[in-house]
């Protein structure tokens, strides 16, 4: 940083860097600031550089948190970005590619010098740094706040102002992150945070009116995915008479003075910063977007109005009139921020967000649900589930919210058994050549199921995974063989499990144990009668269009009788035991050793003969998603987990962070 560096390693020697930290105050005016800003560098997007520039840049923060109570340059370097960020619109417009490079340096300093400070002190300390002036020691600007203020502000403004295009694309983006680090106190707090000065410019003061605009923008970011241009391109063009990138400065900057920022030599390779993060600003607008509608409601009830205008955005499309009582609404091109949810789902934060629309937002919902591609939709979050064991515990509840929640719909459940996939080579366990896309689901769900019981045993992801099935059940149609044979050995592996559990319990002499097995029999029996009340639904209402399932049934009958007197099953077990009687009587009229075509082909007629009032009706099987009482005990740590390890150019040291544990997740 400053226009002699080259390396990461001379930082802490660079003459520019040296005058601002030190002991001297330096007028806005003075012609310094023109040459301190002036330098060249690809922007850190990988972890191991953003580490490396961090751990460079905090003993010259620490210089600069002791000098500037005297000194003042802190704020003057403030004043400097907001200087220039006045005339930022304009000169995107007339293509000014040093002003905006200027600036874009301004804030890159400021946000490498906040992240220490945050780090360092607390938010009244912070405002303290915003508020001493040159020339008189220690003194402070009772306008410190309006500085504080002026710069989030100005940061928003930007955000939502200039338009994205090559040489907006880094200050865009560090205006983003910038606005990530101020909110990062958090990340040093168990607690959940509901105040504080940067909280309550955001949710009142004058960023306040940009509400609707500043999230529409981040959408637009998202559903973009604009990559980082190359660096000449974003910087400025190289100039071919002069072999390299020298300009001839207004200021007087001897050109000679512009280099690269190569960070520990990695930064002269752009192209393995961009295979690792090659949609920067799409990430980072994702994250920013998470980080405001996850912050708490203010005091007296004051809604998070972030939140409110991710819970009310409509399509462009629709033209209905919006109820006045809606604040901070806007219009976005539902099919195009469709498109880029379907394509995102690799990540958390896409998955997220997609909870977070799916849940909050009824238009969405609406729009989502009425798509006749569902399959775009639901194969990444298949994939996620499929994937369990490399994926943290957090991703995989959500993606399996989203399918309860799309299970929570009747059209859903049966539009996907008519969506027909063919060759799903990601699905190793077996060959599926051609499946429903409401089999799959099922087959994914029930693996996750076996997964759980063998692995993590966590009973949420239990209940959960349970719920959907139990919510499709009464729509499965023409199930896959494969699908229905697991729904079968699923309910093997828990009748196994329960009896092995019954045979300890009786073994067990000690009382504490036993009441161990007690607990655990109690657990298994309300899953096994789960799963009797899903094969019961599907028989109950649409066992004529799964041959599949009765053939399956048939074929594992024993598994059922140990259940047929037990007193917590014997009531759904009458419409098993009716089925499986009519169709075993059926089959030993057809004769013996019968083909398998023969079988499915008497259970086919079997099926249209069986009177329907000869299976004992039940309530219908349906469950919602209901969050917990104070989601944000759950969401904001979970957002600021992938602030922290997905956040492109930022690094954190794990020392200090109070919010999570290092391996949660």
């Amino acid at each position: 940083m400053g226009a002699n560096t080259s390396q990461v390693s001379d930082l802490s020697e660079n003459q520019s860097l040296r005058t601002l930290i030190g002991t001297e105050s330096i007028s806005d005016n003075d012609p310094f600031w023109n040459q301190l800003i002036s330098f060249t560098f690809i922007s850190p997007t990988s972890s191991g550089n953003s580490k490396l520039l961090e751990e460079a840049v905090i003993p010259l923060a620490k210089i600069l948190i002791e000098n500037n109570p005297r000194t003042g340059n802190f704020g003057a370097l403030v004043r400097i970005f907001l200087g220039r960020t006045k005339e930022l619109k304009i000169s995107t417009e007339c293509q000014d590619q040093l002003f905006i490079w200027q600036a874009h340096n301004t804030l890159f300093m400021i946000r490498c010098l906040l992240k220490v400070f945050i780090r360092e002190m607390t938010e009244e300390e912070l405002h303290l740094q915003f508020s001493y002036q040159e020339r008189v020691p220690g003194s402070c600007d009772t306008g410190s706040e309006v500085l504080l203020e002026e710069l989030m502000c100005n940061l928003v403004h930007l955000v939502v102002e200039v338009p994205l295009l090559d040489i907006t694309y880094s200050i865009l983006f560090e205006a983003v992150t910038t606005m990530l680090v101020l909110l990062s106190y958090q990340l040093f707090h168990k607690e959940i945070l509901r105040d504080g000065l940067i909280y309550q410019y955001l949710m009142k003061g004058r960023c306040l009116s940009l509400t609707s605009q500043l999230v529409k923008t981040l959408l637009y970011n998202i559903i973009r995915q604009e990559k980082c241009p190359p660096p000449a391109t974003h910087i400025f063009e190289q100039q071919s008479d002069r072999g390299g990138l020298l300009y001839g400065l207004a200021s007087g900057v001897a050109s000679g003075l512009w280099s690269v920022f190569a960070l520990g030599g990695v930064g002269s390779k752009p192209g393995l910063e961009q295979e690792q993060n090659p949609l920067p600003l799409s990430n980072q607008s994702l994250l920013l977007l998470l980080v405001l509608a996850n912050l708490t409601d203010g005091p007296n009830n004051c809604p998070n109005p972030y939140r409110q205008a991710v819970t009310c955005f409509k399509n462009t499309q629709d033209m209905s009139s919006v109820p006045t009582e809606q604040h901070h609404m806007f219009q976005i091109n539902f099919n195009s921020l469709y498109t880029a949810l379907c394509e995102q789902q690799r990540s958390d934060q896409a998955t997220l967000i997609l909870y977070t629309l799916l849940h909050q937002n009824t238009n969405m919902r609406t729009y989502m649900l009425s798509r006749t591609d569902m399959e775009n939709l639901v194969m990444p979050i298949l994939k996620v589930l499929y994937h369990v064991e490399d994926r943290n515990s957090h991703h995989v509840y959500m993606a399996l919210i989203i399918l309860l929640i799309l299970t929570e719909e009747d059209t859903f459940n049966r539009s996907i058994h008519e969506v027909v996939l063919k060759n799903i080579t990601w699905y190793s366990e077996r060959s599926l050549t051609e499946i429903s896309l409401g089999s799959l689901l099922i087959l994914v769900v029930i693996r996750t199921i076996q997964f759980n019981m063998t692995r993590t045993r966590d009973k949420y992801l239990h209940t959960n995974c349970l719920a959907a099935l139990a919510n499709m059940s009464a729509q499965f149609r023409c199930l896959h063989q494969y699908a229905a044979q697991r729904i079968i050995s699923l309910f093997a592996l828990l009748s196994k499990k329960h009896n092995k559990i019954l045979e300890q319990a009786t073994q067990s002499l000690r009382g504490l144990r036993r009441a161990d097995y007690a607990q655990d029999l109690n657990v298994i029996e309300e899953v096994i009668r789960m799963m009797l009340e899903i094969i019961n639904s599907c028989l109950s209402n649409s066992l004529h269009h799964n041959p599949n399932l009765v053939y399956a049934l048939l074929y594992k009958r024993e598994l059922f009788e140990q259940f047929r007197t037990h007193p917590s099953f014997q009531d759904i077990m009458q419409n098993l035991d009716t089925v499986i009687g009519f169709f075993s009587q059926r089959l030993e009229a057809a004769g013996t050793d019968l083909s398998v075509e023969r079988v499915q082909e008497v259970i086919m007629k079997g099926a249209q003969a069986l009177p329907k009032d000869r299976l004992k009706k039940f309530p219908e099987l349906k469950f919602r998603y209901v969050e917990e009482d104070q989601p944000e005990d759950f969401f904001i740590p979970y957002v600021w987990s992938l602030v922290f390890n997905s956040g492109v150019g930022l690094n954190w040291s794990p020392t200090g962070i109070e919010l999570f544990s290092m391996d949660s997740g």
